[in-house]
């Protein structure tokens, strides 16, 4: 309803223009949609016909499942749980099990999606997979978490294992997590299947270097982005929003880089300087959610952050953070993005005008399935590298998705967002045309 009295505009832009923006808004920041709308995009940029977009455009299988745990109180209380297989005529399906309260259908659905075209731009064996569960990890006990995280491998068993679909570590979930679920399912099976998880320990088969994996992908973007920029990391000043797994590691890489690190924040607000924050301080006193803001008192919120002089500007925390309101206020001349979904759909194509070098989610986060594809590899052959061979595999891989995307965004004259898009869903719709699916 538009209250004619409070909204002048309606004056100049009638009810229906209004309504038209609002729903565009409204469909920018649905994460599901706006992944919809790109694939679309790219399939047509690539010549396939509407049958592969009516084939990708939603996972093959989403399971919902409840699980019943008994809390430490004795009472028993029943989560929801979720499990999302995108496509799986490349291989086997891929992708994390985040436990977070706000937890739905649609973002699972469209976080598979988004593991499908990360594991197209890396080249992978995978298809997209994703789960998640609606709980509050922070307000559980260990043992509570345990019994979960088995519950839940219990109920999603029939659907996953080391050839059909396979987990890893997501939003508030870890190696421990990762162990528990591994182990439930070897009981099940009854033998020891390794490859059934990654980001495991390193003593159950884990694979060196995965935990720090994401940020050494982001990291290596970011190089690679101020290449084509012709800047120097030394020289270049960097904002990281958000300071949890993915962005006190880059804070790190980046401040060893000689980068200078001027703004960090978490969910309680942000910390700027101009001169440079002193990262190895803020990385001692953070706790293990990734919170360090509570401890200062000159602290601004997350927007001014964003929009703060810089060079390179690291979305790393939530989606939705750039969108039309703030894009034309956003100064750096780099945007990477190391959170999932952080830039609306909008406010890419206004960074784009502004001839901002976006790198976006599905490439820059790419880093952490790659290396959790080198733990499976491993897994199977039963034969593990050191961390430098990892290292050095990682950045090939990399380097190279980054150079394709951006060819393919020089070439074909668009925005590397759906660049990468075009790259990452090709796999998935040749595969599907070679099984004769479509």
């Amino acid at each position: 309803m538009i209250k004619y009295g409070v909204n002048r505009m309606s004056i100049t832009k009638t009810a229906s223009e209004l309504k038209k923006e609002q729903q565009q808004e409204q469909e920018s920041l649905n994460l599901f949609l706006s992944t919809q709308t790109v694939i679309q995009e790219a399939l047509q940029k690539l010549g396939y016909g509407e049958e592969v977009y009516h084939l990708l455009k939603e996972p093959l299988r989403m399971m919902t499942v409840r699980i019943p745990v008994k809390m430490d109180n004795g009472s028993v209380k029943v989560f929801t749980g979720y499990r999302s297989q995108h496509n799986d005529a490349v291989g086997p399906t891929k992708g994390g099990v985040r436990f977070h309260p706000e937890v739905n259908e649609e973002e699972v659905k469209a976080l598979s999606i988004w593991m499908s075209l990360k594991c197209g731009i890396v080249d992978l064996p995978y298809g997209g997979g994703k789960g998640g569960i609606v709980c509050d990890p922070r307000n559980m006990s260990f043992g509570e978490l345990e019994r979960l995280s088995r519950g839940y491998v219990r109920a999603i068993s029939q659907i996953v294992g080391p050839t059909k679909d396979i987990p890893a570590p997501d939003v508030y979930t870890n190696s421990q997590i990762m162990a528990w679920m591994m182990d439930e399912y070897s009981r099940l099976r009854e033998f020891d299947s390794p490859g059934f998880i990654t980001g495991k320990p390193i003593v159950l088969g884990g694979s060196q270097g995965r935990e720090t994996a994401t940020a050494k992908g982001v990291t290596i973007c970011i190089e690679e982005a101020v290449k084509k920029k012709n800047l120097n990391l030394q020289e270049a000043r960097i904002i990281i929003q958000g300071f949890g797994n993915a962005g006190s590691f880059l804070a790190k890489f980046m401040h060893d880089a000689g980068a200078k690190v001027i703004g960090i924040s978490d969910a309680y607000g942000a910390l700027y300087d101009p001169l440079g924050l002193d990262i190895d301080y803020l990385l001692d006193r953070r706790d293990s959610f990734g919170t360090v803001t509570n401890l200062f008192t000159n602290v601004m919120t997350n927007e001014e952050l964003l929009e703060k002089e810089c060079d390179i500007l690291v979305p790393a925390a939530i989606s939705n953070q750039i969108t039309v309101r703030n894009a034309h206020r956003i100064k750096a001349s780099i945007v990477v993005e190391a959170a999932n979904g952080p830039t609306t759909l909008e406010a890419t194509r206004i960074l784009d005008e502004k001839g901002v070098l976006l790198v976006p989610d599905i490439l820059a986060s790419a880093g952490g399935v790659t290396v959790s594809y080198f733990e499976w590899v491993q897994n199977n052959q039963g034969y593990y590298w050191s961390e430098e061979e990892v290292a050095y595999k990682l950045r090939k891989v990399m380097v190279d998705s980054f150079e394709t995307v951006y060819q393919i965004s020089q070439e074909n004259d668009v925005d590397m967002r759906l660049a990468a898009y075009m790259a990452g869903i090709k796999k998935s719709a040749e595969a599907s045309r070679f099984r004769g699916w479509v």
